[in-house]
């Protein structure tokens, strides 16, 4: 196990976060021997349990999320755990915490973790009674969010300033599990150990790049959140576009946590601000309507509870971005992503040019189509598309794929939480996000939040099942760009 000694507590330890992804994430770190011996881990929420109440309830939720969940390790995973019954809004409640952290004569912990799996609301009551208490600037501790990070430049930069009242920015970890998944920290390796693909990743080569974040299912029981916020702020602004900077960066001088930051923003300094007169050429939107996922017939978008009446929120985005450097000047990057999609995947389909077709107008060749590299991060794979002659006496291609799994037989996937979580336990940053990449990713979304939010009586549909709308095409650049739905 881990030699690193800190104490974690979680806020909101009972909400739908903490069930379904870091309670079942340290569950797994346990039975994997990564978690750290001495971790005790301090559950802090409101219901009137003691530590058997809790631990019953712990049971009942890593059998229903966990994979693997095995009973006989349950028993030793338990002594991480204390039950803290509180309020957040009290401050009565993080007077105990704090006497239960550090209690008189005890020596001081390496690093105490505040994990916020609360409602963005609560973000800065939260930090401010920390703050209160004690917890703050002159101690180890770390402060993690989850996204949103605000919903739009402004509440953005006011929630940022909130934070920096009370704690340093490299206290401060703002998580995008996106950023955890192997695959996209393999795109990394892909790009900068292989210098065969480092030569040809640029506008001389690469004739557009596609990002695609498709879900299968609705908004669960998000209403009350996703009807205020869209695809657009859910899913874009943070997972696609921190994606785009991975694809789309120069090679840093080192791993080191700012240095992969520093290029990062550089990117999104770098694209090209989309003119408020032109947005509908840019972006666009649409709403899931009635329809069929595999095989059963689900509800539109206004017929799910909780959705208010007429809503134009956006369940669908698609928009095109160009990044103005010389790496990459005239390449447009295409990012969409949309709830009760046809399948649920998560990919980056990059294409390259055309080849030159005089060598093979003389054959029965009518057309060469170019190649791919194809990266799945939802299943994983990283394939190369390349096109060979087919057998036979007549010049003719086809497509095959080159396929570069990285996984053997028995290498276990080490879940995107499950690698965040033993990032800040270390204090490593490399994985999380600065505050200069929100305010620049929000500054490259806000024409079309401005411009969306002035458009109130209308909104494309398109059926649930489907790929989205047809007319999302109208953003592309060339009639032969074409969106990849399959890898």
């Amino acid at each position: 196990m881990s030699d690193c000694n800190c104490q974690f507590v979680i806020f909101g330890a009972t909400g739908d976060l903490a069930c379904k992804k870091l309670l079942p994430a340290l569950y797994h770190l346990h039975c994997a021997g990564r978690m750290p011996d001495e971790l005790r881990i301090l559950a802090f929420g409101r219901r009137p349990w003691d530590d058997k109440g809790w631990q019953d309830f712990l049971h009942e939720q890593l059998e229903t999320y966990a994979s693997n969940y095995q009973a006989d390790h349950f028993a030793d995973f338990c002594k991480h755990f204390e039950y803290v019954r509180g309020e957040i809004h009290e401050p009565e409640s993080f007077v105990r915490l704090r006497a239960l952290l550090t209690p008189e004569g005890a020596e001081k912990p390496a690093g105490t973790i505040f994990y916020l799996a609360i409602r963005p609301t609560d973000f800065i009551p939260v930090v401010q009674r920390l703050s209160s208490a004690g917890f703050n600037q002159e101690g180890d501790y770390r402060v993690v969010i989850e996204k949103p990070f605000g919903d739009d430049l402004e509440s953005a930069m006011q929630l940022n300033e909130q934070l920096h009242n009370h704690f340093r920015e490299d206290q401060i970890y703002r998580i995008d599990h996106y950023l955890g998944k192997e695959i996209v920290q393999n795109l990394l390796v892909f790009r900068f150990a292989n210098l065969a693909i480092e030569a040809i990743w640029n506008r001389n080569y690469i004739d557009h790049v596609q990002i695609t974040v498709a879900e299968d299912m609705g908004i669960e029981n998000r209403a009350g959140y996703y009807d205020q916020a869209g695809a657009l702020r859910d899913m874009l602004q943070n997972h696609l576009m921190q994606v785009l900077t991975l694809i789309a960066m120069e090679p840093p001088p080192s791993l080191e946590a700012d240095s992969l930051r520093d290029e990062k923003v550089k990117v999104l300094r770098s694209i090209r601000p989309i003119p408020k007169s032109a947005v509908t050429a840019y972006a666009m939107r649409a709403q899931y309507g009635p329809g069929v996922v595999h095989d059963k017939h689900v509800p539109g978008y206004q017929d799910e509870a909780g959705v208010e009446v007429n809503s134009v929120t956006e369940t669908y985005v698609a928009a095109k971005f160009y990044i103005d450097n010389w790496r990459w000047r005239g390449v447009p990057f295409y990012l969409r992503t949309g709830k009760r999609l046809a399948a649920k995947t998560s990919s980056v389909a990059i294409r390259f040019r055309h080849t030159p077709q005089q060598l093979f107008r003389e054959t029965s060749i009518e057309r060469i189509e170019p190649n791919w590299i194809l990266l799945s991060l939802e299943p994983e794979s990283l394939k190369i598309e390349i096109q060979i002659k087919e057998p036979g006496l007549e010049m003719r291609v086809r497509p095959v794929q080159l396929n570069a799994s990285y996984r053997k037989d028995g290498e276990q996937e080490l879940d995107a939480y499950e690698a965040l979580l033993l990032d800040v336990m270390e204090g490593d940053r490399a994985l999380f996000i600065r505050f200069d990449e929100v305010e620049w990713a929000w500054r490259v979304v806000d024409p079309i939040i401005k411009s969306w939010g002035r458009e109130t009586d209308y909104i494309l549909t398109y059926p649930a099942g489907s790929w989205g709308p047809d007319e999302a095409t109208r953003i592309m650049d060339k009639e032969d760009h074409y969106w990849r739905n399959q890898i």
